[in-house]
């Protein structure tokens, strides 16, 4: 089974506090919800998404202070799916996804990569294969930085869940 964090882009006047439309978001086809809202707009992390976060955190990822570090990957209120076996959605308002993406505009990768390298590599092959993990984290840290910042400009929120 393949396990997704999946981070849509919702209008504010669209969003619900509600886990059974939040379920539905992710359920749907990609041009259902891109109809339904207009616009679409999505980031997908793989299964390592918890190292995304410990990435921007620096902090292992139940950390609790707030920042937009801490909202980049898990951050968010919480909206506890009716199958409690099941993660919680994450809500980011608009004015978060704004610190999010000025945060993530301004972040030098290399700043963040330095202090995690030493924990991330040996999960990846170790210092031999930093040339391709260093590569891929910078790519997931671009997407990111392009997704909240077009999200930002569209003056969206935006819904997470881990997608199994």
């Amino acid at each position: 089974m393949s396990m997704y964090f999946h981070l849509r882009a919702v209008p504010p006047a669209a969003l619900r506090n509600s886990a059974t439309w939040q379920q539905k978001l992710f359920e749907d086809d990609w041009d259902t919800v891109r109809r339904r809202l207009d616009r679409h707009r999505e980031e997908i992390l793989d299964k390592h998404y918890l190292d995304h976060q410990l990435l921007y955190a620096c902090t292992p990822p139940h950390h609790t202070e707030e920042g937009p570090w801490a909202l980049v990957v898990l951050g968010g209120r919480p909206v506890l799916h009716p199958e409690p076996d099941r993660a919680p959605f994450l809500m980011l308002t608009a004015a978060q996804v704004t610190r999010v993406a000025a945060f993530l505009m301004g972040a030098d990768f290399d700043a963040l990569w330095q202090p995690v390298r030493d924990k991330l590599l040996p999960r990846y092959g170790g210092p031999d294969a930093e040339p391709e993990v260093h590569g891929a984290f910078a790519a997931a840290h671009r997407d990111l930085t392009a997704f909240y910042h077009r999200t930002a400009e569209y003056g969206d929120a935006v819904v997470k869940w881990v997608v199994t």
